[in-house]
């Protein structure tokens, strides 16, 4: 579905990515893995038409996206909840979640508000707050629910559970877990290795902009070696 071919992105003179490669196929999950600062926010505002690359190529469905500006690209099919949730503060969770929603693809089978109600109760209980008075699983919720209500095809996470309480950040990933068992694509970014482990089917491990590791969950788990020494503090 998704395929990112020797990606290369710049900010100003100073070269961030190095040629990046991976590929999302349907109905699979994908996790990024890396320290901070190596590359991953940027890997997936390339892919979203937010930062341009300056080389390479990505496409989606066998076509280029490259270049292509980030509204359309969404409308293409990609849901993308960024790093840092960026909830509309002033709109209500309800306005939230209808102000981007659409079914392009006719999908027999959309998101809907009570779909995505059904999934996170705490949002139906607070459907009149301000988003900016949301707590920050609340505000995470919210923003999931958001790109499941533009019903992609791909739903791209920046630091899925960052910055979250436990409890919380479980309830993120038990959601995501049953997302994908729905079939839709998931590309994620986290750190917690476990986790990731049990959701997606294939890792990349980035390292100052360039791939240094990819393969199953068995094998991230077993490599001990490879974590101390791409993931490890």
């Amino acid at each position: 579905m998704l395929k990112v071919d020797n990606l290369q992105a710049a900010y100003g003179s100073g070269q961030v990515l190095f040629g990046v490669s991976l590929e999302v196929n349907v109905g699979e999950v994908v996790a990024l893995l890396g320290r901070n600062g190596m590359g991953k926010t940027t890997t997936i505002n390339s892919i979203m038409g937010i930062k341009p690359p300056t080389g390479g190529t990505i496409s989606l469905d066998g076509e280029t996206i490259s270049g292509v500006s980030s509204y359309r690209i969404a409308r293409r099919g990609l849901g993308l909840v960024p790093e840092g949730r960026q909830v509309f503060p002033n709109l209500t969770v309800h306005e939230n979640l209808v102000s981007i929603a659409a079914n392009r693809r006719d999908d027999p089978t959309p998101w809907t508000l009570e779909r995505v109600f059904g999934m996170f109760p705490n949002l139906a209980e607070r459907r009149s707050s301000m988003g900016n008075l949301l707590s920050g699983g609340e505000q995470q919720m919210l923003a999931v629910g958001r790109a499941l209500m533009t019903n992609p095809k791909l739903l791209i996470l920046d630091e899925a559970t960052e910055g979250l309480a436990p409890l919380i950040r479980q309830d993120i990933w038990n959601c995501l877990r049953q997302i994908r068992d729905d079939g839709l694509s998931i590309l994620v970014v986290d750190k917690n290795i476990n986790e990731l482990a049990k959701l997606a089917n294939r890792h990349y491990v980035l390292e100052k902009g360039r791939v240094v590791w990819t393969g199953d969950s068995a094998a991230l788990k077993s490599d001990k070696a490879m974590q101390q020494q791409y993931l490890g503090v």
